[in-house]
C-alpha cells in the first residue's frame, strides 16, 4: 500500500473516532492516535500485560513520519471545513439525513470533499478514487457507489480541472 493511501486510511480512522467521540484537546488526541497506530505499539498490545507500566516506544520510522506528515493536514483541514463538507453532502445525498449516513461513509466523504475543495495539489479524480476504495475496504461495496455518486456531483461543480494539479 502506498504511503498516501495509508495516510488517508489513518485520517478516516481518526475522523471517525473524532465524529463519534470528540476529544477536548485535538493535539493530545492526535498524538495518542498516532502513537497507537505505530507497528511497535500494535506489537506491544499483542504482548504480555503491562498494566501500570510506562511503555517506551522507539522513535517513529521515516515511513511512519511520512504517513503522519501527509495525514495531519488532511485531518485538520477536514475538521476545519467539516460544516462546508456536510453542506455539500446534504446537498447531494438526496433523501438522506446526514446523521443517517453511515459514520464511516460520512467521514470518508468529509475527507474527500476537503481534498477536492481545498487541496489544489491533489487532482479531484484521485480524491474520488481513493475515497471509493477506502469505502469499499472499511464500509460496504455499496458504500463505494454511494461515495462515488456524491463526489462525482461535487466534481462537476469544481472550478478547476479534475485530472491535473493546478
Amino acid at each position: 500500500m502506498g504511503k498516501r493511501r495509508e495516510a488517508r486510511e489513518r485520517a478516516v480512522q481518526f475522523l471517525f473516532q473524532h465524529d463519534l467521540n470528540p476529544p477536548e484537546k485535538l493535539e493530545e488526541a492526535l498524538n495518542h492516535f498516532w502513537d497507537s497506530q505505530r507497528p511497535a505499539a500494535l506489537a506491544e498490545d499483542k504482548g504480555g500485560a503491562t498494566w501500570g507500566q510506562k511503555v517506551e516506544l522507539p522513535a517513529p520510522t521515516a515511513e511512519e513520519a511520512a504517513v503522519r506528515i501527509f495525514a495531519d493536514p488532511l485531518i485538520r483541514g477536514a475538521l476545519e471545513h467539516r460544516d462546508e463538507a456536510d453542506a455539500q453532502i446534504k446537498k447531494y445525498a438526496e433523501n438522506w439525513d446526514l446523521h443517517r449516513i453511515a459514520a464511516v461513509d460520512r467521514n470518508i466523504l468529509r475527507l474527500a470533499i476537503f481534498e477536492m475543495l481545498h487541496r489544489e495539489d491533489i487532482p479531484p479524480v484521485v480524491s474520488i478514487n481513493e475515497a471509493v476504495d477506502i469505502a469499499k475496504k472499511f464500509s460496504t461495496y455499496e458504500s463505494g457507489k454511494f461515495v462515488n455518486g456524491i463526489l462525482d456531483k461535487i466534481k462537476g461543480e469544481l472550478m478547476r480541472p479534475a485530472r491535473i494539479v493546478k
